[in-house]
C-alpha cells in the first residue's frame, strides 16, 4: 500500500513545494480512496508539510483504524469543520471518492464537493475527482457538476474518466514490474531520476 500511495505525496510536492505553503487539507472518504488519503497525509507529514485531515465517515476496517492511530500519534490534527479548514490551507487533497464510486453523494459530502468545486485553493484529486464516474466522467447534475480539480494523480494506470479531465495529470506507477505492465498492456512512461510520479499529457491518459 505504501509503495503505491507514497506517490500522492510526491505529486503534492510537484504542485506545492514547501516554500510555497506547507498547509495541506486532506479530505478522506469512508472507502479505499480515504485510506489513500490517510497514507498520503502521513507521508506529507514526514516530508515537512502540515497536513490536516477531514475524515467524517471513518471506516471500521482495522487497517484504516491503524493508519488513523499512526496519524494521531504524530499529532496530525483531524477536523470536523471542512469549511473552516478550507479557509486556512494552501492545498487540498481530494481523497473522498475514488474510481469505484457509484450512486449518489451522501451527507456530509455534497457541500464538501461543492466547496472543492468553488474554491480558489488548488485541488489534487486521487485517482478520480470525487463524484466522477470511472467510465462516464463528470456528473451532469448534483454536487459534482462542474467540478474540475486542477490536478489528478492516477495510481498504477489512468482510468477511462481521464478523457474528460482538463487539468495537470500525474501517473504514479513506477512500482509496477515489467511483467505486470506487459500482462495488462500498459505503456509505462519514463520516470526521471528518483521520481515516483511522472506528468503525462491529458490526451495520452490511456496507457
Amino acid at each position: 500500500m505504501d509503495a503505491a500511495f507514497h506517490t500522492n505525496g510526491c505529486a503534492v510536492f510537484k504542485l506545492q513545494p514547501l516554500n510555497k505553503g506547507k498547509r495541506i487539507l486532506v479530505a478522506c472518504g469512508p472507502g479505499n480512496n480515504g485510506g489513500d488519503g490517510l497514507v498520503a497525509a502521513r507521508h506529507l507529514f514526514h516530508y515537512g508539510y502540515q497536513p490536516t485531515i477531514y475524515y467524517p465517515k471513518q471506516s471500521k476496517n482495522d487497517l484504516y483504524q491503524r493508519l488513523k492511530k499512526q496519524l494521531e500519534d504524530l499529532k496530525v490534527p483531524f477536523t470536523d469543520d471542512f469549511h473552516s479548514a478550507l479557509g486556512s490551507t494552501d492545498h487540498i487533497v481530494d481523497a473522498i471518492f475514488g474510481f469505484s464510486f457509484s450512486g449518489e453523494v451522501r451527507e456530509p459530502f455534497p457541500k464538501v464537493i461543492e466547496a472543492l468545486r468553488d474554491t480558489n485553493v488548488p485541488v489534487l484529486a486521487v485517482d478520480a475527482p470525487s463524484s466522477w464516474n470511472i467510465e462516464e466522467g463528470p456528473p451532469s447534475e448534483g454536487p459534482g457538476k462542474g467540478f474540475m480539480p486542477g490536478a489528478l494523480i492516477s495510481l498504477t494506470a489512468p482510468k477511462p474518466l481521464v478523457r474528460w479531465f482538463k487539468g495537470r495529470h500525474f501517473l504514479g506507477g513506477r512500482f509496477l514490474s515489467p511483467e505486470m505492465a506487459e500482462k495488462y498492456g500498459l505503456d509505462i512512461p519514463k520516470y526521471e531520476g528518483l521520481d515516483q510520479v511522472v506528468e503525462v499529457p491529458v490526451e495520452g491518459g490511456k496507457l
